[in-house]
């Protein structure tokens, strides 16, 4: 047991294959000697074999929830497979590209191996595994069907991932063209406009007020650019940061961005779609409602729905159903509530949640293809206004001398 719990670590190897061919690889294991063992086990003699080498910058890619969720994939298919636990962590391991993560899976591989269980091996990574995914592996394990609690697990992650990626993808394409926008104005004032400027003081006449305007605002930039970039980049870190630190004024952001129109709408949605995924993956896993309600108010990801769930805790344990509570909160759209109230009186709750789920995903999916769509157009009008402004304040001279002349 002590020998299957000691750290392994990666090695890259040379050597030549049944044929002779030179063929060379990396392996992760305990030492040298094993590596060889097992390199002569798949018909290949070793030339070399050393520790790969650190990297000098930087060595370790950041774990992303979307590993986690392959992760637990890949664990919940070969278990299914009837490959026992620690062999699927070593299998896993071993194909690992991020070195962050293998370490990762190595530590819980170890901890299991040494007689941990897996429940409590992920609580010692709560920066990858939160609460929710521990107590769903707890209840898997307690209930000796933790093949099928991993599989649920991992389509309930990718689901979410799923979603977030399309909720990232919606609030980022507006902000992207206001970043757009800022940078092209913000060159032609600096770098385009001067240029007409100097033209312009050989007119000798009054020139238009709007390209007075554009002047002005050339010159104020050209001579405080730092200051708006500065502006820009501190109200952006003082942003952040409040919303990091004050709880109050999270809660604002989040009430304010739903009354946006269109992202404030698939904000919303995506709400839904998150309770009625993490409600239906708890339920379903035996976890007694009021428990499950419990982990769907931090994995909302809206202090509106947020509050709205923790009231439907209290409602539920006094004896309320979950429909009637539902409705009560004035948050939730009438068929979320029609399909639960179909799920209580059918007993069918978690199957029914789950078809809340997959609408609500459904519909966030085609309201941000609907927002890809509408919004090429809105960039190339956003950019023609502001570009074809600066050219017409530009060149509005160079029509009225032309007039004059003609």
């Amino acid at each position: 047991m002590a020998e299957k719990a000691k750290k392994l670590e990666a090695f890259v190897w040379e050597g030549r294959d049944r044929k002779g061919n030179k063929t060379k690889g990396e392996m992760a294991g305990a030492n040298v000697a094993l590596i060889k063992a097992q390199l002569r086990k798949q018909g290949i003699m070793p030339d070399k074999v050393k520790k790969k080498p650190k990297p000098l910058f930087g060595g370790k890619k950041k774990i992303t929830p979307f590993d986690i969720a392959m992760l637990t994939r890949q664990l919940a298919t070969m278990m299914k497979a009837g490959v026992p636990l620690v062999q699927s962590f070593d299998i896993v391991a071993d194909g690992l590209e991020n070195k962050g993560l293998q370490e990762l899976v190595i530590n819980l591989r170890n901890d299991i191996a040494s007689g941990t269980g897996f429940a409590a091996a992920l609580r010692k990574h709560p920066k990858h595994f939160d609460d929710l995914y521990c107590n769903l592996v707890d209840s898997g394990e307690s209930a000796g069907a933790l093949e099928q609690m991993l599989d649920r697990i991992a389509t309930y992650l990718e689901k979410t991932e799923l979603l977030k990626k399309k909720v990232k993808k919606a609030m980022t394409y507006p902000i992207a063209v206001i970043v757009v926008a800022i940078i092209v104005t913000a060159i032609l004032l600096v770098k385009v406009v001067p240029q007409f400027e100097s033209l312009f003081q050989g007119f000798g006449a009054e020139l238009p007020l709007f390209t007075q305007f554009v002047v002005r605002l050339s010159e104020w930039m050209q001579k405080w650019w730092f200051v708006v970039l500065l502006g820009i980049v501190g109200t952006i870190f003082l942003f952040r940061e409040a919303r990091r630190r004050s709880q109050k004024f999270s809660d604002f952001v989040d009430k304010w961005v739903l009354k946006l129109p269109i992202v404030g709408e698939i904000l919303d949605k995506s709400a839904v779609a998150k309770f009625g995924r993490v409600l239906s993956t708890t339920f379903a896993a035996g976890v007694p409602l009021v428990d499950a309600l419990d982990s769907v108010s931090g994995a909302t990801g809206n202090a509106i729905y947020r509050d709205a769930v923790l009231n439907i805790k209290n409602d539920v344990s006094s004896g309320t159903q979950l429909q009637a509570s539902m409705r009560n909160q004035g948050v939730f759209p009438v068929m979320a509530v029609q399909l639960t109230a179909i799920g209580e009186e059918s007993g069918n709750l978690d199957e029914m949640l789950g078809k809340v789920a997959e609408h609500y995903e459904a519909v966030v999916d085609d309201m941000v293809d609907n927002l890809t769509s509408l919004m090429e157009p809105m960039i190339m009008t956003v950019l023609g206004v502001l570009v074809g402004g600066l050219i017409v304040a530009m060149y509005l001279p160079i029509f009225q001398m032309g007039q004059v002349v003609g």
